[in-house]
């Protein structure tokens, strides 16, 4: 299962796991399940219980496939439909929490998923379906010749992502700013020095935390009032945090 990186189009970037081949497999295996379900109700009510199977027998063959195609057309386009309503799942991928995500941070189109729903005919229809199977294997991001074309992948919404994974940091609703003038930085600016303090402060790196300090001060105007450079940097980010989510 490989790990994906994810660049939202505010500048966060949010690691996800690949879904593991098990569990598209499963999902497909489910989506397969309702689809049969579907087309032997379809089958039952309406070709066997009320006879259409016989009208169709007496009209010529294009008619006749026209007609079944009207009925079973549910099944066909199946993921193609679900997955532009829900966002990238169908029941199958609801039940075992994976999900189709755009590698660019955007929300995946319509259009993404037609190109996914083509390109799983052709994948189908080579070696039984055994290519596509093997591009997922072979893959780095374990996608299939659909997800290639499309810029997409699937995710495991398995993963324990907390608010540590984005630039915002946890802050209760008694927390009280101190620095306003943080609102001079970008969401891309913040991003840069959380990741560059957590790293620092692993590494104990008191000179880069310096250095922070320095710039945002230089660049906000904000002076440190605590006197503790990482503190400094902590009621920063928790400052950011506090303003950005009252916009």
């Amino acid at each position: 299962m490989s790990e994906l990186t994810i660049n939202t189009t505010q500048n966060v970037s949010i690691n996800f796991k690949s879904a593991a081949v098990g569990e598209r497999i499963l999902a497909s295996f489910l989506d397969i399940l309702i689809k049969l379900a579907y087309v032997i109700v379809i089958f039952y009510i309406f070709f066997y219980w009320l006879g259409i199977s016989k009208i169709l027998s007496s009209m010529d063959n294009w008619s006749a496939m026209a007609i079944c195609l009207v009925f079973f057309m549910p099944a066909l386009i199946y993921s193609l439909v679900l997955e532009s309503i829900f966002e990238g799942q169908t029941i199958g991928k609801k039940i075992t929490k994976i999900k189709v995500v755009k590698l660019d941070g955007y929300q995946a189109s319509f259009g993404d998923y037609l190109i996914r729903w083509l390109f799983r005919i052709v994948e189908n229809n080579l070696m039984g379906g055994a290519i596509g199977l093997i591009f997922i294997i072979l893959n780095s991001k374990n996608q299939r010749l659909g997800d290639m074309a499309a810029g997409t992948a699937i995710i495991t919404l398995k993963n324990n992502i907390t608010i540590n994974s984005t630039i915002l940091e946890e802050i209760d609703g008694s927390y009280v700013p101190n620095y306003p003038m943080v609102i001079k930085l970008s969401d891309n600016d913040i991003r840069i020095i959380k990741e560059t303090f957590l790293l620092a402060q692993t590494n104990g790196d008191y000179e880069t935390i310096k250095k922070l300090r320095i710039k945002i001060e230089n660049v906000t105007g904000i002076k440190n009032q605590s006197g503790n450079e990482a503190d400094f940097l902590r009621t920063i980010l928790k400052d950011y945090s506090y303003y950005t989510q009252e916009m």
